[in-house]
């Protein structure tokens, strides 16, 4: 149960929010119509969820309690201090029942014939494996660090995990030391299969098993090892120096994020007290950072690699991607686009259509330019592959990439650098604002005109992603509103000026304004005709400004319902101020990540895919872009998947004031939305 602070003003503070967020992938986890293993890998994503958290949300608050600010007002009624106190809490619990949920998935596992055993039920066949393993794989990976009073502790590394390593000395002294797990590393060992039983064990556990070889010049009575774990502050630190280039002062930005102030100490809750107060005290852990006692294994995000085993009766079933009616990637893309719009959604539609796109324009002799924002890429990425071929080909290639992608900065930097190589033009964004928008523009020459072709999405252009999140991308040659997206890279490479879009709703000059004409709209349909209706889909909601107007529409009667994944500071259904409003949450399958607009206007919807969530960010702080869709059948097919998500009773939580994350009950048939969405395109395949 959240704090009664946390609700006595109108909004919910958003990092509270946030945990209420990850409560529900622990919900998840804990689900046993969850496949098994599918269940370990939502203890995973928890793990990483919260690693995130501390790097960035936390690491704010901590930052506003050391600058001495209250920050009452913009912490949702809480003051800063007592907000890290909630969070700590709140993590606390949350931690403790992640624990108890990860020890019933073991004993289920073991019901299977899945084994995950430590260093104490090592049998001798397995000792003669994982020693060989051991000498082979790890030991020459393993950094060893010895402390002692003389020496200052070296700077952990952000988020690694280590082994602490209290040795009782034969003349009764201690000696303590860190083991770094190493990434390099697999964090599971399979062990030889014995008879139809499987067995792992952690690399942590092995190196236990190990510790009389790693530390064989040492004379000990006894030797011990718990885990320990430093989350640091994840927000970049630039300096002023002004003859570096802004790709060097990311690049060194990024790798002093690893010496970054610690926000967060875990350890294993067993470990004695002479060796946790030695290690606080030489780390220099305070009363504002967030102390968490934990299980005997941190780092639980590599849980998301959990191996399979060959148990495919354990995972969810792997849906083959479908294809888009009427558009083919064994033909012309623009011949179709040129045509009529398409609209992709991914990961029920295939995201090859994109690559496909890109493909096309990089070999085809009458495309003179290709335009195109990148935020984040995947790690092999077909995308930048193809700006690069057709940049060798001779076409004016322009890339907005945004070097600062919270926590892909590098990968960014590196594929920078390689496009830049070959001849692409990069523009790095724009000073102070980030670029969150996600589009491509094409210029073909057809005839005596330039023909504009072009794709605008709710997502990153990323094969990895596109498998497991859920995004709009909308295909068109609307020179209308492929005209306003030329307009967004005039804006890139001339700052300055402020342009007027027709078609798009842009941040951060426009979108506040647009949306609340929007809802102003609605509540005047509400006044007159009784039918004012606003359905939202989004990632998140925090800022008070939207929020607020939101609180105006339902007081005036208009009907809004929202669908929303993560954040949401919004308290619907309170009387008086926001009866009007509903508010569902879908964790399932995959990641909720499209945006989605819908406005009654009379009976005529007006419909937008868009890049921006409602928070402050986004309105204020970053170019995104909200598209409309013009298309009837595109049209109807977006409201097709609202109404299907709102129409989930499976895996649908209602979001209120309790933030108690119950899940919809209603006694309709059961709908679970993501597989029901997959069905509904199936069935349009064959109309």
């Amino acid at each position: 149960m959240i704090p009664a602070i946390a609700i006595e003003n109108k909004y919910i503070n958003r990092e509270i929010s946030w945990l209420q967020f990850n409560a529900r992938v622990l919900q998840e986890a804990s689900d046993e119509t969850v496949p098994l293993i599918e269940r370990l890998r939502f203890l995973g994503i928890f793990s990483n969820n919260l690693d995130e958290f501390f790097k960035v949300r936390y690491a704010t608050v901590r930052r506003i309690v050391e600058a001495g600010k209250g920050a009452k007002n913009e912490l949702g009624g809480i003051r800063a201090k007592e907000l890290l106190e909630i969070i700590t809490k709140i993590v606390i619990d949350q931690q403790s029942e992640s624990l108890d949920i990860l020890q019933t998935i073991t004993q289920d596992l073991e019901r299977e014939g899945i084994y995950i055993i430590d260093e104490s039920q090592i049998d001798s066949k397995q000792h003669d494996f994982l020693r060989q393993y051991f000498i082979k794989n790890v030991s020459p990976a393993l950094v060893t660090i010895i402390l002692n009073d003389s020496v200052s502790i070296p700077n952990l590394k952000d988020s690694a995990a280590y082994l602490a390593v209290r040795m009782v000395m034969e003349d009764d002294s201690r000696q303590f030391a860190l083991i770094e797990i190493p990434k390099s590393i697999n964090r599971f060992v399979v062990l030889p299969k014995q008879g139809d039983k499987h067995y792992i064990i952690m690399i942590d556990d092995l190196l236990r098993h190990c510790l009389a070889d790693i530390f064989n010049i040492f004379h000990y009575q006894s030797i011990s090892a718990h885990m320990i774990k430093i989350t640091r502050d994840g927000e970049l630190d630039f300096d002023s120096d002004l003859s570096k280039s802004f790709v060097e002062k990311i690049s060194d930005s990024v790798k002093h994020r690893q010496i970054g102030e610690p926000v967060r100490f875990v350890y294993d809750k067993t470990i004695d007290q002479e060796t946790l107060q030695y290690l606080m005290s030489k780390m220099g852990i305070d009363d504002t950072d967030s102390i968490i006692p934990g299980g005997r294994y941190h780092n639980r995000r590599d849980y998301m690699n959990f191996p399979s085993l060959g148990r495919t009766d354990l995972l969810y079933d792997k849906i083959e991607a479908l294809p888009i009616k009427g558009l083919s990637l064994e033909s012309s893309i623009f011949e179709a686009i040129a045509k009529k719009d398409y609209l992709l959604y991914a990961p029920y539609h295939t995201f090859s259509y994109v690559v496909k796109f890109l493909r096309e324009a990089a070999l085809d002799p009458k495309v003179k330019t290709i335009k195109i924002t990148i935020y984040r890429l995947a790690e092999i990425s077909y995308v930048a592959s193809a700006l690069i071929n057709a940049a060798i080909n001779g076409k004016a290639v322009t890339v907005s990439i945004e070097l600062q992608a919270r926590f892909d900065e590098e990968a960014n930097i590196n594929y920078a650098q390689q496009m830049k190589d070959e001849g692409v033009q990069l523009i790095f964004g724009v000073t102070g604002l980030k670029v969150h928008s996600k589009m491509c523009i094409v210029e073909r020459e057809e005839g005596k005109k330039l023909m504009r072709y072009g794709f605008i999405s709710t997502g990153n252009f990323n094969e990895s992603t596109a498998k497991i999140y859920t995004d709009h991308t909308l295909f068109t040659s609307n020179q209308s509103i492929l005209k306003d997206v030329n307009k967004i890279f005039s804006f890139f490479n001339a700052n300055y000026k402020i342009y007027k879009y027709k078609h798009l709703i842009t941040s951060p000059h426009y979108t506040q304004r647009a949306i609340f004409k929007l809802i102003d709209d609605e509540i005047t349909n509400a006044k007159k005709y009784n039918n004012g209706f606003i359905r939202l889909k989004m990632n998140s909601i925090s800022s008070y400004v939207m929020v607020d107007k939101l609180y105006e529409a339902s007081r005036a009667g208009v009907k809004i319902q929202m669908m929303v994944r993560g954040i949401c500071s919004l308290i619907p259904g309170v009387e008086g101020m926001s009866e009007n409003i509903e508010v569902l949450s879908v964790v399932d399958k995959f990641l909720e990540h499209s945006r989605l607009y819908i406005f009654g206007n009379n009976g005529d919807p007006k419909v937008y895919i868009s890049s921006a969530d409602w928070m402050t960010r986004n309105i204020d702080n970053r170019v995104e872009v909200s598209c409309p869709i013009y298309d009837d059948d595109i049209k109807q097919e977006i409201i097709d998947n609202f109404n299907i998500s709102w129409s989930d009773n499976v895996k649908a939580r209602v979001l209120d004031a309790s933030q108690n994350n119950n899940y919809k009950v209603d006694n309709k048939e059961r709908v679970r939305s993501q597989f029901a969405i997959y069905d509904y395109y199936q069935k349009k395949l064959e109309e």
